[in-house]
């Protein structure tokens, strides 16, 4: 994102920074609300230092953390808002509050530092924020998702896949995600579950993986599926990434279950969206039911530190994706694959980017 000039109509508007975070999910939301807003913004590419990680207990403002060589400059004219996400950026935003007093923060997610330092935090279930009068709880991330967005993206590429039989399942694959790991093993159950869905319909697979999605596990994935397909391999900032067009093409959308932007925009469609869990057995996403606790021994270390995490630590040191899982499923949004359809009619999704920039305007009086 970039200057959007200076105009005079543009210079009664606020001047935004987005500080950007290390995951692309993150970044997805900050600059769909930037966008929603419509004001001039700058989007800020920060590169931490190893250290970074044990600053941010201290919860001072200060740039120490951040490697300045490799980063966006951060330099006046300061902004007057800054919508960051990722814990990282908490200090700069601090920092930069002290060059200009009157920032206004919004923080997507969930903070390490107090809520309070923040004139806003945009937050969702998984996260178990409590209510506050600067907190914003939405059902669902906010994402770039539009009906002409889809329709643009698929016209595109259609004929790129006129070779395939209709009707098309887009599948959506993430990776591990804090007490959840997808294996190459569970690529494979993924590849076989979503190739028996298209044999069904007579139809064809559009896979397309994510910066999660491990080498190991993208190519147990793709030698498991028997079915005609397209098989898109995540390249970062590549151009070409085809996600909205299969959004747009596809009857229905299997996603995996770890990954809460993804599924925000697969049902932000309207389309039957299908829930994979990554787990099986006692370690499922699903497998404990509405308890409140997890199985806490997971299959690494770190797998059982996140566990412990959700049962045992405040809510910030965590985050718990069953609570999206059951609202979804408890809405007629989404349902497990291979579950019968329950023949709910699906609750009206939320209009969270909206919401989220209304409360924004609301800071600056607008």
């Amino acid at each position: 994102m970039h200057n959007q000039g200076n105009s005079s109509s543009e210079a009664c508007r606020p001047r935004t920074w987005i500080l950007q975070s290390p995951h692309s999910g993150d970044n997805t939301q900050l600059r769909a609300i930037a966008n929603g807003l419509g004001w001039p913004a700058e989007s800020k590419r920060l590169s931490y230092r190893r250290h970074e990680g044990l600053l941010r207990f201290l919860g001072r403002p200060g740039l120490a953390g951040v490697d300045l060589a490799a980063s966006s400059p951060l330099a006046a004219p300061w902004p007057d808002l800054v919508i960051c996400s990722g814990r990282g950026a908490e200090a700069v935003a601090f920092w930069l509050k002290q060059q200009n007093p009157k920032l206004r923060i919004v923080f997507v997610g969930t903070p390490w530092s107090a809520l309070g330092r923040f004139d806003l935090v945009i937050t969702t279930p998984q996260y178990r924020l409590p209510e506050a009068a600067n907190v914003l709880h939405n059902r669902l991330p906010v994402h770039d998702v539009t009906p002409q967005r889809l329709a643009a993206e698929a016209a595109q590429w259609q004929p790129k896949l006129a070779h395939l039989p209709p009707p098309f399942i887009a599948v959506l694959v993430g990776g591990s995600s804090g007490p959840y790991r997808f294996t190459p093993a569970a690529a494979a159950r993924l590849g076989r579950q979503a190739s028996a869905l298209a044999r069904a319909d007579g139809g064809a697979l559009l896979v397309t993986t994510s910066a999660r999605t491990g080498t190991a596990a993208a190519d147990a994935l793709a030698a498991a599926i028997d079915v005609p397909s397209f098989f898109y391999r995540w390249q970062g900032d590549a151009a070409g990434n085809p996600f909205h067009a299969f959004l747009g093409l596809a009857s229905r959308i299997v996603v995996t279950a770890d990954s809460v932007s993804m599924l925000s925009e697969a049902v932000s469609t309207g389309k039957p969206v299908l829930l994979f869990d990554i787990e099986d057995g006692r370690y499922a996403m699903r497998a404990d039911g509405h308890d409140a606790r997890i199985g806490w021994k997971g299959r690494s270390l770190e797998a059982t530190l996140f566990r412990l995490l959700i049962n045992h630590a405040p809510p910030r040191f965590s985050r718990d994706l069953r609570v999206v899982h059951r609202q979804l499923v408890g809405a007629g949004q989404a349902q497990w694959l291979g579950d019968p359809p329950a023949g709910l009619p699906a609750a009206a999704v939320e209009d969270g980017l909206a919401r989220a920039v209304a409360r924004i305007r609301g800071l600056f009086g607008l």
